[in-house]
């Protein structure tokens, strides 16, 4: 039996008792028929089939990208009858290489529940290559978030022809991988003092990778980067979502964190510098920021990330498979990776069951291409288009939309100095700065504005509060 700190106790009992005011978020009939739509925005051709039972939300909903293979996944929560009337649907945005299991950990854990509680229609994006996002023909209904397309059909693998079938490409590609986990293993032994003796690193993350290999057929197409995020997957979604919920004015108000608060403010900007009217009502970031130039960021552990990446010619980063590898390090004895965990969660922060669920299953494939271009955040001017010559904070100072900025005390990804230095640049009478973390405690790290323990009293309501007051038609 696990022991747990009283505080993690008193939070699980908490969890069990909010159970009955999460889950009510739409009628028994509905919450009977979970549902998975594939088709137009408009809803035409649409069809309903039952949903993996992975998938938590009330409805699951295919959104094919135009020109495009990759269908997006949006999972959707149903407003609560007992909530507030809203005026606006609510998009949320995760970070780099996750997926919507962050937003909706658990039963009593779930920041997506909670919303749709509160009477927002919410929806949870899951770009290209994240989740439950499909590419084929036919929506395939994965069983795993993992990101890392575990339980591709036999079909897919080559038994139709469309498979790798060449030995010679195979062996290629797996002494790639394999040169990539020694390379990250020298990485994260040169950085770690005094923590020598992981040695064998690379050899863990190849035994962890044995079901990666089944996607190799789709890992010369993991070629996108933040752009195509931007320019393609969230107008799309967004689109959706308006055909969907039907809101008066057209807006959205959305909610990002990490990578998903950046890709909020790469849209401002981009708004700004056209003249665009926005399409969001307002935006809250949470541990988000263009330029990490100013802060001690442990994001700058992505640049070494990319290097080897390169040096072998690899065009993915497979991080869920990678944390998987090393997470017995991190929360075992001896514990040599004992620095992991405090990237994630604050101490005391989350109840260990969920925090496993958070890591191991939370993560997901990354394509080298989108970290070399989040790498430019730690550049002088910031992030910038994949050309190099737009940099998204140049232009946010043109937007009109209201905006909570959001940073962790103990956020070692985000400090809050990185946090501030995007927020300065809107306006001062949209813009609001609030950091959470005491002195004595609780604090707040990267996840914790999301899932952590004290989110719920602290953050949540703040939360609330703020697109209450923007939500106006």
């Amino acid at each position: 039996m696990i022991a747990f700190p009283q505080s993690d106790l008193r939070w699980a009992i908490h969890s069990a008792a909010s159970l009955p005011s999460f889950s009510a978020v739409s009628s028994p009939q509905q919450r009977r028929r979970p549902l998975c739509t594939n088709g137009s925005a408009g809803g035409s051709g649409s069809r309903t089939t039952p949903k993996p039972s992975v998938c938590t939300a009330d409805e699951l909903h295919y959104v094919p990208l135009p020109n495009n293979e990759w269908k997006l996944a949006l999972w959707r929560y149903l407003p609560s009858p007992q909530g507030s009337r809203r005026n606006h649907p609510l998009l949320l945005l995760s970070g780099v290489g996750t997926n919507a299991i962050g937003y909706d950990l658990a039963p009593g854990s779930s920041f997506a529940r909670y919303m749709s509680g509160q009477g927002f229609d919410t929806w949870i994006l899951e770009v290209r290559g994240a989740g439950l996002s499909a590419k084929n023909s036919q929506v395939e209904l994965k069983e795993s978030l993992q990101g890392e397309l575990e339980g591709i059909s036999e079909e897919l693998l080559g038994s139709t022809g469309a498979g790798l079938r060449d030995a010679a490409q195979v062996s290629a590609i797996t002494s790639q991988l394999t040169e990539f986990g020694r390379a990250l293993g020298n990485i994260v032994d040169g950085s770690q003092q005094p923590i020598t003796q992981l040695t064998g690193l690379h050899n863990r993350f190849s035994i962890t990778l044995e079901d990666f290999w089944k996607q190799l057929q789709l890992i010369g197409k993991y070629n996108w980067d933040f752009d195509h995020y931007l320019e393609e997957d969230m107008p799309t979604a967004m689109d959706y979502i308006r055909n969907q919920s039907r809101p008066e004015d057209g807006k959205l108000l959305a909610i990002g964190h990490s990578m998903g608060g950046i890709l909020l403010y790469a849209m401002l900007s981009q708004d700004g510098y056209r003249g665009k009217c926005s399409e969001l009502a307002s935006v809250i970031t949470l541990g988000s920021s263009l330029d990490y130039t100013t802060s001690r960021s442990s994001l700058k552990m992505l640049i070494p990330f990319v290097d080897p990446a390169k040096a072998v010619n690899l065009p993915v980063v497979p991080v869920g498979a990678l944390l998987a590898a090393i997470y017995p390090l991190a929360s075992y004895p001896p514990y040599l990776l004992s620095w992991l965990n405090p990237q994630i969660s604050a101490q005391n922060m989350m109840h260990p069951e969920l925090f496993e669920r958070l890591v191991l299953k939370n993560f997901c494939t990354i394509p080298a291409k989108l970290l070399s271009q989040l790498s430019t955040a730690f550049e002088k001017g910031g992030l910038r288009n994949r050309s190099g010559t737009f940099f998204y904070k140049d232009h946010l100072h043109k937007s009109n939309v209201p905006l909570l900025a959001l940073a962790g005390d103990k956020d070692l990804i985000c400090p809050p100095e990185a946090v501030y230095e995007t927020v300065k640049l809107i306006p001062e009478n949209l813009a609001t700065y609030k950091v959470f973390g005491e002195p004595r405690g609780p604090h707040y790290a990267h996840y914790d504005l999301v899932g952590g323990r004290m989110a719920y009293y602290q953050v949540y309501p703040r939360i609330i509060e703020f697109l209450s007051r923007h939500d106006t038609s």
